[in-house]
């Protein structure tokens, strides 16, 4: 009874909107959603979530998929259910930091090969505001535009920015990036030394350059990947933003126990 007394004295929760991509699992995308929404609520929001039935209308989808997502949110421990009462956030529930992965040069260069790639642009221009902080000591980057296609199909999968230390893209021929990764490049063909590549993966949503190159619908989901390539002496030398279509992708991890 206190709990229900303390819920009607704080803010209503309320997820977030949700654009549903078809090709993808409904209840995965949902549940993605209301845990992005469970994780990023206000501090003094109801730790009490809507009704199944208010829920499945909120995102346009059944209550058997709505039902769904909810058991997977459940099985993380970020809510709970109970009979009568209702589904409540657990207070455990908090941001997340994100996960460092550990892997070696050689399994990004296969992940980004086996593809045909066309250079779209390149060349010299001041450092992007959000890749200031690596690369404070350069006043401009090289920057490189790819398109990648599936071999049979021609069909497109991902786009790929990289932003280079000029020293560094002054001995790069691009005639070499449409035959192989950026990393393998820099590593094999240049002789750069690459101490460590930090790498993020996200979701986000495709803006209109993305949508018209990767040919899917505006704002449809896509994985949005980040890789920061630092050489031995400490110093960024590329950092790659690559934006894969959501329906030909996973983020797949394996964590070897030994």
């Amino acid at each position: 009874m206190d709990q229900v007394n303390e819920v009607r004295h704080t803010p209503a929760f309320a997820p977030d909107s949700l654009v549903l991509n078809r090709k993808l699992p409904l209840w995965y995308q949902v549940s993605q959603s209301l845990r992005a929404s469970i994780l990023g609520r206000p501090q003094d929001a109801s730790p009490r979530l809507p009704t199944e039935e208010q829920l499945a209308v909120h995102y346009g989808v059944s209550v058997l998929t709505m039902r769904q997502a909810l058991k997977e949110l459940e099985t993380e421990g970020l809510i709970s259910r109970h009979r009568r009462r209702g589904t409540f956030i657990e207070p455990r529930a908090r941001r997340v930091s994100p996960v460092r992965l550990l892997g070696s040069i050689d399994a990004i260069v296969a992940q980004q090969s086996g593809e045909r790639t066309t250079v779209l642009g390149h060349g010299p221009g001041p450092v992007p505001g959000d890749l200031a902080e690596h690369f404070p000591d350069c006043a401009e980057v090289v920057s490189y535009r790819r398109l990648r296609c599936d071999e049979d199909t021609g069909e497109p999968t991902n786009w790929a920015e990289n932003a280079v230390r000029p020293e560094i893209a002054a001995r790069i021929d691009v005639a070499d990036l449409e035959r192989w990764p950026m990393t393998k490049v820099l590593r094999d063909t240049v002789g750069v030394r690459i101490s460590r590549i930090t790498d993020t993966v996200e979701a986000r949503l495709a803006d209109p350059a993305t949508a018209e190159l990767l040919r899917v619908p505006l704002l449809s989901p896509i994985l949005y990947y980040t890789g920061v390539a630092y050489g031995e002496d400490g110093r960024v030398v590329d950092v790659a933003r690559i934006r894969y279509r959501g329906d030909r992708f996973s983020f797949s991890v394996t964590v070897d126990a030994h």
